[in-house]
C-alpha cells in the first residue's frame, strides 16, 4: 500500500501531469467561449455559423498542405464555434510569428557564411544532370553546399554509434557542441558527461541544447543550471509554457554532435540507455547513426548555432567556429555529401523535399526505413508511383511501437500501400527508429527525419544526403540484414493479424494527425 501511494504521489505531483492539466485547462476556456458566444443572443449564434463558412472557405483557399486544411475544415464545419475559436488561436499564434522571425534572421546572418568550394562546382559538372540540378537546388534556395571532401561512417547498431561518439570526444581540443531531442540521466548520458566535464578541466570549450520536452520526462527541471555549474554552457530548446502558444508544437528533433569543427555525428540516435539497448522498452532498439570527418563538418556546426541563437541573450558569432580543419590528412573524394537542416518556418519543407527527390529518381529500388509511417496524399502518391512504374519499394517500419496511436494510424496505410505493390515489412524483434532511404545503391539520406508529420512540418530537424558514397553500401546491407529479421505484411496478414480496434482507432484519429 505504501508503495503505490508513493507511486501515486509522484504522478499526481509530476510536472508531466501539471502540464497536462493547464493544456486541458486552455482548452476548456476555448470551450466555455464558445458555448458563451452561442448561448447568450441567438443573432450573434447565426453570425457565429456565418463566420463558420468564411472560415472554411479562408482555409480551402490557404497555400497549404490539403489535409491540414480538411482537418481544419472538418473541424470547424462540425463544431463551427469552436472551430473558428481554435483556428482563430493557432492562425494568430504570437509565439510561432517570434520563433519565425528569429529563424529568419539567423538564416540571412548565417546564409553565406559557407559556399561550395570550387573543386566541387568543377567535380559536379562530370555528375549526372538530376544531381547538380538537386545539388544546385540546396545551395541555392536551401542555403546547404555540396561538399566531395568528406569521409564518412555508417552506424547500423545505436550501440556502436555512442561508443564512437564517446572516442572522438576524448579527442576534443577547442569545442564541443551537443543538440539533442532527448537527453536522460543513465548510463550513456551519465559516461558521455564524465568525459565532458574532463574536458571542461582541459580548457574545452562545451555547449549541450536539449528540448524542451526533456525537462517534463527526462531530466530534472533546472537540469541545465547543474551542467552550466559543472562549466558547461546548457540551454533548453523551447521550454515548455502551455498558455498562449502552439510553438510548443515545433520541438528540437535534431541530433547534432560537433566537435572541434572536425568530426560531426547525428542519426536517430538520442542520448538515451534505450537507445544502446541498456533499458529494454519495446524489444530490440534498432537505430543507426553517421559521422562525417572534412569540409562538410561546416553545415552541422552552422546548424547548431542558428538553433543555439534562437533561444538565448547572447549570440554566437559563427566566423569564429566555421573555420575548416587543417590538422590531418585530407579526406579523399568519396562521393558527396550534403548535410541539411530543417525548420517548421521553412517554405521548401526540405526533410520532406529530399526524400521525394530520393523517391522520384530512384529506378531500380527504394529502400525506406521509419518509425513512423504517416504522411500526406502527395507524399503517398510519390511512393505508389515508384512502385507502379516497377521500382521495388520496401519499407521497413516497427512491430512493437512506442506509441500505439501513430502506430496505428501508420497501419492504416498498408491497404493502398500493398495494393500499389509497395512491400511492408515489421521489424520482428521490437522497435526500428531508424530513419533512413537509400535508392539504386548510389543516393541515400538518414538522420533525425521520420515519414511523419510532425518531421515534415512541425519539427526542427538535421539529415545528410548521400551521393555516390562508399558509405551507401553499408546502408544497403544493413537494410537487407534487418529485412532478415522482419515480418512480411501481406493483404491475408493486414486482414487477419491486426486487430479491428486498432484499424477503427486508427481510421478515426486520422483525420486529426496533421495536428498532432
Amino acid at each position: 500500500m505504501k508503495r503505490f501511494l508513493t507511486g501515486l504521489s509522484k504522478i499526481i505531483f509530476s510536472r508531466a501531469l501539471i502540464i497536462m492539466l493547464i493544456v486541458l485547462l486552455q482548452f476548456a476556456l476555448l470551450v466555455f467561449g464558445a458555448y458563451f458566444l452561442t448561448t447568450k443572443s441567438d443573432y450573434l449564434y447565426y453570425a457565429m455559423y456565418l463566420l463558420g463558412a468564411v472560415v472554411v472557405i479562408a482555409i480551402i483557399n490557404k497555400d497549404e498542405p490539403a489535409e491540414f486544411k480538411l482537418t481544419w475544415a472538418v473541424i470547424t464545419i462540425i463544431l463551427p464555434i469552436v472551430g473558428i475559436l481554435l483556428y482563430a488561436f493557432n492562425q494568430s499564434n504570437w509565439g510561432m510569428i517570434s520563433l519565425k522571425h528569429k529563424v529568419d534572421e539567423e538564416l540571412i546572418v548565417s546564409r553565406h557564411l559557407i559556399r561550395i568550394s570550387d573543386s566541387t562546382k568543377e567535380s559536379l559538372l562530370r555528375e549526372d544532370p538530376d544531381f547538380r540540378r538537386f545539388s544546385g537546388y540546396m545551395d541555392e534556395k536551401c542555403a546547404y553546399p555540396t561538399y566531395h571532401n568528406t569521409r564518412v561512417t555508417y552506424y547500423p547498431i545505436g550501440e556502436e554509434n555512442i561508443e564512437a561518439i564517446k572516442e572522438e570526444l576524448k579527442k576534443a581540443k577547442r569545442f564541443i557542441f551537443i543538440e539533442y531531442f532527448i537527453i536522460a540521466e543513465g548510463e550513456v548520458w551519465n559516461s558521455i558527461l564524465e568525459i565532458l566535464k574532463s574536458k571542461v578541466e582541459e580548457g574545452v570549450e562545451v555547449r549541450v541544447m536539449y528540448d524542451g520536452l526533456c525537462s517534463l520526462f527526462k531530466l530534472p527541471i533546472h537540469y541545465a543550471r547543474k551542467l552550466c555549474a559543472m562549466g558547461i554552457n546548457a540551454k533548453l530548446f523551447a521550454p515548455v509554457i502551455p498558455f498562449f502558444s502552439t510553438t510548443q508544437n515545433n520541438r528540437d528533433h535534431r541530433k547534432i554532435i560537433v566537435i572541434d569543427g572536425r568530426v560531426a555525428f547525428t542519426g536517430g540516435v538520442n542520448l538515451a540507455d534505450e537507445y544502446a539497448n541498456l533499458k529494454v522498452l519495446f524489444g530490440h532498439w534498432k537505430d543507426i547513426g553517421v559521422k562525417i570527418e572534412g569540409r562538410a563538418v561546416l553545415s552541422m556546426t552552422r546548424l547548431f548555432i542558428q538553433n543555439w541563437n534562437i533561444y538565448g541573450d547572447i549570440e554566437t558569432d559563427y566566423e569564429k567556429y566555421l573555420t575548416e580543419e587543417t590538422d590531418g590528412p585530407k579526406p579523399e573524394h568519396d562521393g558527396y555529401v550534403i548535410p541539411y537542416g530543417d525548420t517548421p518556418t521553412t517554405k521548401y519543407e526540405i526533410g520532406k523535399t529530399v526524400y521525394e527527390d530520393l523517391i522520384t529518381h530512384a529506378n531500380d529500388y527504394i529502400h525506406i526505413m521509419t518509425p513512423y509511417f504517416i504522411v500526406d496524399r502527395e507524399f503517398l502518391s510519390t511512393i505508389k508511383y515508384a512502385a507502379f512504374k516497377g521500382v521495388d519499394v520496401k519499407i521497413i517500419i516497427p512491430h512493437i511501437p512506442d506509441k500505439k496511436i501513430p502506430y496505428f494510424v501508420g497501419r492504416t496505410f498498408y491497404p493502398e500501400l500493398l495494393d500499389a505493390g509497395v512491400k511492408i515489412y515489421e521489424y520482428a524483434p521490437g522497435f526500428v527508429h531508424a530513419k533512413s532511404v537509400v535508392a539504386d545503391g548510389k543516393m541515400a539520406a538518414l538522420g533525425s527525419v521520420n515519414l511523419d508529420y510532425r518531421s515534415f512540418y512541425h519539427h526542427f530537424e538535421c539529415g545528410v544526403y548521400l551521393y555516390k558514397n562508399s558509405s551507401i553500401y553499408d546502408m544497403e546491407k544493413d537494410f537487407e540484414d534487418t529485412l532478415s529479421k522482419c515480418i512480411q505484411v501481406t493483404p491475408e496478414y493486414y486482414k487477419k493479424q491486426i486487430p479491428i480496434h486498432q484499424k477503427l482507432i486508427g481510421r478515426s484519429v486520422k483525420l486529426f494527425a496533421p495536428l498532432l
